[in-house]
């Protein structure tokens, strides 16, 4: 309990000035007392739900539900805060210079003004409301297929016009429709994909997340096979108390894989060809910086591969490409995920935000240094608020040409 003080406080000052920019445009007794009503039933449902979570740190549906009913209704407060807050300081320090003017002109302005600000800042705040209920109800199944052309001078002919489909972050624990999830399958196979590359996080934490699941992604198909690497969430390292869960949990995902249709590469690699010529894909355990561990070992996965140019890396974390693979290795292509694009930015057509970019400096999309390339998909799933706001659920193709 005494974890939430701090933030029950944070947010009932919120819920205060919100309530008297509310209270400054109607006086009806039913709406303001619904307000603090619908304040008590959302801190009662998200207190419920984080004690939950307490007892089992498994995230659920329920969960991730909760976190959106909390920041759909208070983010958009800190637009009303922000406004009332500064109006409230230059009020202040106006009527004290006025006070000491003998000037009676600034306070008798003051109620209108206030009566401005508030629809102004309640008007505002309603853009990020309207943008979360979007992000849940419609976002976080508004799958896009971005395509990407890359060159390879020293690409085999064989191979020239080769088509790789990525996908990432399944994070099957957080999927509720369905159908929704058959149509992302079937996007994914309108692709025509030479080779479907997976790079992590298939679950949440637990293996059983995937079991209503399987079924619809074993209709993936492509033409040369799917392969796939394990993600941080892969691990289940939050869920179990215990060395024999966390290994009984893993060795029911690396079956989850088979059965779908993934090749599993382990620090592994593989070579697929076509016409007597050859390309490698390359797959490595998690390898991430702290709290995440470095169960990857890419020297370990370089030592099968065959010295043949295109070697192709799927490597879930992408501090793993500048730190390990470019002027390291002659690895000309590594495919990434785990940031989800933090599920929340903006995407035009040149340009490219998100709070994400803070942290992981590549974050999302293609990045190249020297003739050594990184592609980091934004996700097919999501974890913790379930939706997106302007960083779309995506599959990703990579067509290849010499």
């Amino acid at each position: 309990m005494g974890r939430f003080i701090i933030p029950f406080i944070i947010v009932f000052i919120l819920e205060l000035y919100t309530f008297f920019a509310l209270r400054k445009l109607t006086k009806n007794k039913i709406v303001l007392i619904g307000f603090w009503g619908l304040f008590v039933v959302l801190c009662s449902v998200f207190y419920y739900q984080m004690s939950l979570v307490q007892k089992d740190i498994r995230f659920s549906i329920n969960t991730g539900y909760a976190i959106a009913l909390f920041l759909t209704f208070v983010v958009p407060k800190l637009v009303v805060f922000a406004f009332l807050f500064i109006e409230d300081i230059i009020r202040v320090f106006g009527t004290l210079f006025n006070y000491f003017k003998g000037d009676t002109t600034f306070k008798e302005a003051i109620p209108e003004r206030r009566k401005f600000i508030s629809q102004l800042a309640l008007g505002i705040a309603a853009i990020p409301f309207a943008g979360f209920v979007f992000g849940v109800f419609k976002g976080r199944y508004n799958f896009k297929v971005i395509t990407q052309q890359i060159v390879f001078d020293d690409l085999p002919e064989a191979f020239d016009g080769y088509r790789i489909t990525q996908i990432s972050d399944i994070h099957s624990g957080s999927f509720d429709d369905k159908a929704k999830i058959e149509y992302a399958v079937d996007l994914v196979n309108q692709q025509k994909s030479d080779a479907i590359l997976f790079t992590g996080d298939i679950v949440n934490a637990v293996a059983e997340e995937m079991n209503p699941w399987l079924d619809t992604f074993k209709n993936l198909e492509a033409k040369d096979g799917m392969y796939s690497v394990l993600g941080n969430h892969d691990y289940g390292y939050y869920a179990y108390n215990t060395d024999e869960e966390i290994l009984d949990n893993h060795k029911k995902i690396e079956a989850i894989h088979k059965e779908i249709g993934f090749d599993l590469l382990l620090n592994d690699s593989r070579t697929i060809e076509r016409d007597g010529q050859e390309i490698n894909i390359l797959g490595v355990e998690n390898w991430g910086n702290p709290p995440f561990k470095k169960y990857g070992d890419l020297d370990k996965a370089l030592e099968s591969v065959k010295q043949i140019p295109i070697k192709i890396l799927l490597s879930h974390d992408p501090t793993h490409w500048p730190e390990e693979v470019v002027d390291h290795t002659d690895i000309c292509l590594t495919l990434s995920g785990h940031t989800h694009g933090m599920q929340a930015g903006v995407n035009l057509k040149n340009k490219q935000w998100s709070p994400i970019k803070y942290k992981y400096k590549h974050w999302a999309g293609l990045h190249k240094e020297g003739d050594q390339y990184l592609n980091v998909n934004r996700g097919l799933g999501w974890l913790g608020f379930p939706g997106r706001l302007g960083m779309r659920p995506e599959i990703t193709c990579i067509d290849i040409s010499g």
